[in-house]
């Protein structure tokens, strides 16, 4: 398992706001692939060959400040993953995924465990390699434009036993924008201090990190993404092991950002939860079974394909109170 050292390293319910889905995605129309033919695509890791990579400039900027903001729609896309297969050895872990999220897109990945949802944020950062395909982050490799990709890692990837403080993690966000040889100054200490107020750790900035909760360390994080002012937040499992009150504040600080015109993505197996706070659904077990908005994709047939079993429905559609029972249980 790899493990995140807290070092100076760059990498409920809807708030009542124009959302991406309100201004409407510019494809809604769920896509739906099927097994791979033998004849195409990916059946084995031996079959993996990369690509090359081609480059286009990056958009403007945008801010942390809190306030809605219509955003136009884009030419670029934020994010776009064309062909993707990655492998570990022998084991095929994505198998010719393609993917576009947009500037003011809220998307979550759903699938079980192992289904390749943190190995499809790790590819696109540039942690794990791609053996096939190619990932564009604002039409440029990601290497060209990290700054404008901020992470948000499972709790379990991190040393909560690192002596810094709240304050101290939250201002390695700012690592990243200042480089290596200058010292943070006033407005990135008066950045820190929004974030942490943002979240409502303000009162803890001098606490040790290891005396938060679970819900509180994720917090801190969230703040840490916030203080590197990225157009894009990739999140794994963010709501793993979080109290109920830090869940709230979380996907309400994750919809409001999406609704300035910032791209969220955030891998997750709570169904209800994505369905209520997402623009789009990706279901993704090694290969895209679906995506689409919410009432599209899900669907009792896409979902025993993602999980392997039988499906349970509850409650109206239009609030996605779903859930989907593995075999056994």
């Amino acid at each position: 398992m790899d493990t995140f050292v807290l070092g100076r390293t760059g990498p409920t319910r809807r708030p009542p706001t124009t959302s991406a889905r309100d201004r409407g995605p510019a494809d809604t129309t769920p896509r739906l692939q099927s097994p791979a033919n033998p004849a195409r695509g990916l059946q084995s890791a031996a079959d993996l060959t990369a690509r090359p990579d081609n480059s286009a400039p990056a958009g403007p900027r945008l801010r942390l400040v809190a306030g809605h903001r219509t955003q136009p729609a884009a030419a670029t896309p934020a994010l776009r993953v064309e062909g993707l297969g990655v492998a570990y050895g022998d084991r095929v872990a994505l198998r010719d995924v393609s993917l576009e999220m947009r500037p003011g897109e809220l998307v979550s990945i759903i699938g079980p465990n192992g289904a390749g949802k943190s190995t499809l944020i790790k590819a696109i950062l540039g942690v794990v390699p791609a053996a096939r395909g190619d990932v564009r982050v604002l039409g440029r490799p990601i290497h060209e434009v990290h700054a404008e990709v901020a992470y948000v890692p499972q709790r379990e990837q991190v040393d909560w036993d690192f002596p810094v403080t709240v304050a101290d993690v939250v201002l390695m966000g700012r690592t990243v924008r200042l480089g290596w040889l200058r010292w943070p100054g006033r407005r990135d200490h008066a950045l820190v201090r929004e974030a942490l107020d943002q979240v409502g750790l303000l009162d803890h900035a001098g606490t040790p990190i290891a005396d938060l909760s679970g819900g509180q360390q994720q917090r801190v994080f969230l703040a840490r993404a916030l203080v590197q002012q990225a157009r894009i937040m990739l999140l794994d499992e963010p709501l793993v092991g979080v109290d109920a009150a830090s869940q709230e504040l979380i996907l309400g600080l994750l919809r409001r950002l999406a609704d300035e015109g910032h791209t969220i993505v955030m891998a997750t197996h709570d169904l209800p939860v994505a369905a209520e706070i997402s623009d789009r659904l990706v279901l993704l077990n090694t290969r895209v079974i679906a995506d689409g908005p919410p009432e599209a994709v899900f669907r009792p047939e896409r979902l025993a394909e993602l999980f392997g079993g039988h499906v349970l429905i509850s409650g109206h559609l239009d609030h996605h109170v779903h859930r989907a029972i593995d075999p056994g249980r």
